[in-house]
């Protein structure tokens, strides 16, 4: 007999998830009577692993053939800790480790605990939000902008069907510099098509004046690049969206700027004051110089792209600090926050100062972090992140979701796989931010949706070349299209806040960077009508956006999704009206029967909601886009799911009751 303790279930650690300082936490170990435990302790380790305390658990109860030891522990400051047990038996003492959902002794993981501020909060308005995402040079053009002024040289497309230039020059330079004259009014007059997706945040990739068209290598900073239009242009802009009730968001690219800018001016474009033109230039502190003017640090090697020291008071002044300082610049303009670039590689004290300052100017101004891997114990240049801990950002690039989707929906991992890791970031993220996740399937730095799916390898393990000569047969296209139905619904039936790439919904192919850079087309009306639909699901319903998750993995190829507001209260504690909804998701090319036991501990459902959801005595899952009814018995349903199935079902009780429409 194994010893018994999984965090995820309130029998064995309460509360779920995150902790504040000074919230009490209960934990309980089941031990084997066999073991004939004498001693039993929970050893708190810090984020580094290394040993804080120990505090005693004590024999609490026998139950069946087990020992019941339990204890209590409050964490006075927030940070990131983990723990193990040590237990004491006759022959001697051994260690407890964490091994997936089991444990195993004296070999495995650190069970984890985070504790984060007790006043940390998110905007209301970003939590069940969905967000398009738009490449601005590639989306909409309307007209042609005044480009004086725009950094040279350049070219522009005359046909917006044209393939993105992606071939190296007769240098062997990625120039970058085709632009095809998306602008902020193209922007603007499908403002109406946006909103009819169920946006409620327009995210914009870099829109500052710059050289390439991606623009993350800032030039200036404080001015549009001349291509997308003016600064008025920019605030109409933001005035359209608002009137349709969308907040816009922007990149802020605070790792490093341009060669060629107002900063740093290797090619004297701006008038010469620049680091690289003068030791005495005032943005001399912002770099850092091996050799003056010409070797520097640069972001990955790049020497189109000088890395800036995000600490040097000058730059703080100018990006956070002044009166009109970058952020507040934007800010004042009409935007409602930022998706910071490349979050690790910017120093915590930096986030911090940032969001301090965006929330002095909009205390409800949303702060985004591009973070690819776990946000909640990353480790970046040697440094353990405090971006949940120290409450720095409201919400992160869910990549680890992406991934994992991909893996499952291709059949490179189970559906086992997959929900353990939206388990884990049900219990380690904090639950604000859990609720304005970015959850993401395709963004300018990944293939888009329908590509990724159609193929059963990692398109960034392959060269610019080598995905341009890439044969996309008819079957593997006919996979992708198949499968991204299903990838769309798992995004719109988690918690947070689901991101839709512009040109995904209408089908859109390519793979990574620039191939999923390309002009708008509408390809894939069907695929359209599905992602409004989800969206109009989605608004109708608080239980997708503020309701519980339960997550399940009844098959190898199905996936459960189930989303509850019980005991008429949301997830976070709001008064609402009681509802279910599930998704069941068949990855397989055949059909599947599977039976699915919905009221199972251990799922995410906090125990209190678990108990109220049982007690609504569904009996019934009724199809929402169908007349199918399938029977529950005490929460368990027999489900026929069809090849490459997405079925959303609202559950009903004896009463007559339904829970959705």
């Amino acid at each position: 007999m194994r010893i018994l303790f999984d965090s995820k279930l309130p029998q064995h650690k309460r509360p779920f998830g995150c902790l504040t300082p000074g919230e009490e936490c209960t934990l309980s170990v089941h031990i084997p009577v066999a073991v004939m435990t004498r001693k039993a302790e929970m050893v708190l380790c810090g984020e580094n692993g290394g040993e804080l305390c120990s505090e005693e658990l004590h024999f609490e109860k026998t139950v069946g053939p087990y020992e019941y030891w339990t204890g209590s522990f409050r964490l006075e400051k927030t940070g990131l800790y983990f723990y193990y047990f040590r237990i004491t038996d006759p022959h001697g003492t051994f260690r407890l480790f964490k091994e997936g959902d089991d444990t195993n002794m004296e070999a495995g993981d650190l069970w984890q605990v985070s504790c984060i501020p007790s006043d940390f909060y998110t905007p209301r308005w970003a939590q069940g939000a969905v967000i398009y995402q738009v490449f601005p040079d590639r989306f909409a053009r309307s007209g042609w902008c005044d480009c004086t002024g725009k950094l040279q040289p350049y070219s522009v497309h005359d046909n917006w069907y044209d393939e993105v230039d992606w071939r190296p020059d007769e240098h062997g330079i990625i120039q970058n510099n085709d632009f095809f004259g998306g602008n902020f009014r193209g922007i603007g007059d499908k403002m109406d098509y946006i909103a009819s997706l169920g946006t409620t945040i327009l995210y914009l990739n870099p829109i500052s004046k710059s050289f390439s068209s991606h623009r993350y290598d800032t030039g200036d900073y404080k001015t549009p690049d001349p291509m997308l239009g003016t600064e008025a242009d920019f605030a109409a802009l933001c005035r359209c969206a608002h009137a349709h009730g969308i907040r816009v968001i922007l990149d802020g690219v605070y790792s490093h700027t341009g060669s060629n800018s107002l900063y740093f001016d290797r090619n004297y474009t701006f008038g010469g004051n620049g680091a690289y033109c003068r030791p005495d230039s005032p943005f001399r502190s912002w770099y850092t110089f091996y050799h003056w003017p010409d070797r520097y640090n640069s972001w990955w090697g790049f020497d189109t792209l000088p890395t800036v020291n995000k600490m040097d008071d000058s730059f703080l002044n100018y990006i956070i600090r002044d009166e009109d300082s970058v952020v507040a610049h934007w800010l004042k303009l009409g935007a409602d926050g930022f998706r910071l670039d490349v979050a690790d590689e910017l120093p915590d004290e930096f986030i911090s100062l940032l969001r301090e300052r965006i929330r002095g100017i909009k205390p409800d101004a949303l702060l985004l972090g591009e973070v690819w891997e776990d946000a909640s114990n990353k480790v970046a240049y040697n440094i353990r992140r405090k971006y949940f801990t120290d409450g720095e950002l409201d919400s992160v690039m869910n990549y680890p979701l992406r991934d994992a989707l991909v893996a499952f929906l291709t059949g490179r991992s189970t559906a086992r796989t997959l929900a353990d890791l939206l388990l884990s970031q049900r219990l380690n993220y904090p639950q604000p931010l859990y609720y304005a996740l970015m959850n993401l399937t395709a963004s300018h730095d990944v293939a888009r949706t329908r590509s990724a799916l159609a193929l059963d390898f990692d398109p960034r393990s392959r060269t610019r070349a080598q995905l341009a000569a890439l044969d996309v047969t008819d079957a593997m296209a006919a996979r992708g299209a198949q499968l991204q139905p299903l990838a769309a619904a798992v995004q719109f039936w988690l918690p947070g806040i689901p991101s839709i790439y512009y040109g995904d919904e209408a089908g859109m192919q390519g793979l990574c960077d620039p191939f999923n850079r390309a002009p708008l087309q509408m390809c894939d009306t069907q695929m359209l009508q599905w992602y409004a639909q989800l969206t109009t699901l989605r608004h109708a319903h608080p239980a997708l956006t503020r309701g519980e998750v339960a997550v399940f993995a009844p098959a190898g190829d199905v996936l459960c999704i189930l989303r509850v507001i019980a005991g008429g209260r949301d997830a976070f504690g709001e008064e609402a009206e009681d509802e279910a909804l599930l998704l069941i998701v068949n990855r397989a090319a055949h059909p599947v029967h599977c039976h699915a036991e919905l009221t199972c501990p251990g799922a995410g459902l906090c125990e209190e909601t678990r108990l109220a959801f049982v007690r609504s005595e569904y009996d019934c899952a009724a199809g929402c886009f169908d007349d199918t009814h399938i029977v529950l018995h005490d929460g368990v349903g027999a489900f026929d799911l069809p090849p490459h199935a997405a079925k959303i079902y609202r559950l009903e009780n004896r009463h007559g009751t339904e829970t959705g429409s």
